[in-house]
């Protein structure tokens, strides 16, 4: 096994070729392997917010380059660490303080203070999720159990952990826990190794609130099943609470006993949606008063009308502006924002000027051949100026190339497509929607 700091110095040395220096020393710097254990590689970094950039922005590349350098890695878990660690790799530093509080893990429950109900924005897409919540909140297993379902970074686990928070300041008497289930199955496990079963049976017995995330990891695991499906009895008998989250409904879940989803079912099961634009304008207001980041309107509006992925992707552009802004010493103009979320979230290289025209055109249900006409049929005025708008917002292209290639237009025409488009999203959601959409369609 190669020794820690040779491994992360060779790692570093791969990934600096691929960032600028700014990029470099923002997002690795203080970092430094922990320890290897059983093919996971420890990672310590300075605080949350690196954490959770590395994670969700770095996390295949390290595990590539770790997986190039050390024999059987498989994976790779970040910890927050605030000590000096003589295997630290110093990176020179640029003189930015992120005005952020770090946020530690209870151990004694695994709840993470930062996720509140205070900090938890309710929309269309997640309202009957959180009536759900309220409803057990009031009374206790008023359903039971509470299954939250729905795509990664939809908000399923700041909801869980935001109810076991609550639970644990409202009494401070009620036991409650969160794990996931991929934990869950190796705690249970490492107890019939060690000979602990009867201590893991009574420890998961006591609590009066349990919350179990990712409940899809019980796929194919039978023993584990087992002893999950007498946990889930033993506390539903005794009023007690559980909560759970999956990807996916439970029904769909492959490779669970029956009788298991047939528990799950008795239940509340309710899923949570990408967020919507609406929703996304009210993520964003919400998310960056919370890190001390001063957007203008028109800057939240372009940022819900174009990043219209994940609530963690959401809160990734915001600190990635937020970083900027520090580095930069002064605020983001919108221009400088645009220019950040383009190089962030890029859509498709091998996406063709005439591919653009053909999404575009069919979105709107009009005939492609119609955009490179003349006329100046109503129906085809909105989606021709859309593409117009989308080939030189996104894509970058200069106003004569977009009019040779939409139908041999003069570039002021292009120009006043352009600005119209640009005007109307300020006062109007359903385009800002429209244009969410069709960005969607093209990545």
């Amino acid at each position: 096994m190669v020794e820690n700091k040779t491994l992360w110095n060779n790692v570093l040395a791969e990934i600096e070729l691929s960032l600028s220096k700014a990029n470099f020393s923002m997002w690795f710097k203080d970092t430094f392997i922990i320890k290897q254990d059983d093919g996971v590689v420890h990672l310590g970094v300075p605080n949350v917010f690196v954490k959770d950039w590395l994670l969700n922005k770095y996390h295949k590349d390290i595990l590539k380059n770790l997986r190039t350098f050390g024999e059987n890695i498989r994976n790779v878990e970040y910890f927050v660490s605030k000590e000096e660690q003589k295997n630290t790799v110093k990176i020179p530093t640029f003189h930015n303080e992120l005005p952020l509080n770090d946020f530690y893990i209870n151990k004694e429950d695994n709840l993470n203070p930062k996720y509140t109900f205070e900090t938890f924005v309710v929309g269309p897409f997640n309202e009957l999720a959180h009536a759900a919540s309220q409803a057990i909140l009031k009374k206790q297993a008023a359903y039971n159990p509470l299954f939250i379902f729905g795509s990664t970074g939809h908000g399923k686990t700041h909801l869980i952990q935001a109810l076991g928070n609550h639970y644990k300041s409202a009494d401070q008497n009620k036991k409650v826990y969160y794990i996931t289930s991929e934990k869950f199955v190796n705690d249970y496990l490492n107890s019939l190794n060690n000979g602990t079963a009867n201590n893991f049976k009574e420890k998961y017995r006591k609590y009066d609130i349990l919350i179990i995330d990712d409940i899809q990891f019980l796929s194919k695991k039978d023993k584990s099943q087992e002893e999950f499906f007498h946990l889930f009895n033993t506390l539903h008998e005794n009023n007690k609470q559980l909560i759970l989250s999956s990807d996916k409904h439970p029904n769909f879940i492959p490779d669970i006993e029956e009788r298991i989803k047939s528990r799950f079912n008795a239940g509340m099961i309710v899923e949570i949606q990408k967020p919507d634009f609406e929703s996304r304008i009210q993520i964003f207001s919400k998310k960056s008063a919370l890190i001390g980041l001063s957007l203008s309107n028109d800057v939240i509006e372009y940022l819900a009308a174009s990043v219209d992925g994940n609530i963690r992707e959401l809160e990734g552009i915001l600190n990635l502006i937020l970083c900027q802004s520090q580095l930069k010493n002064k605020d983001m103009s919108l221009n400088e924002i645009k220019d950040l979320v383009k190089n962030t979230t890029k859509l498709k290289k091998s996406v063709s000027i005439k591919d653009v025209i053909k999404i575009i055109a069919e979105y709107y249900g009009i005939e492609e051949a119609n955009i490179y006409k003349k006329g100046r049929k109503k129906e085809v005025i909105k989606p021709r100026q859309v593409i117009m708008y989308i080939l030189r917002d996104d894509f970058d292209i200069s106003f004569p190339s977009i009019g040779e290639k939409v139908g041999n237009r003069d570039h002021s025409t292009v120009i006043h497509s352009y600005e119209k488009i640009k005007s109307d999203l300020k006062t109007d959601p359903d385009l800002a929607q429209e244009i969410s959409q069709i960005r969607s369609m093209l990545k």
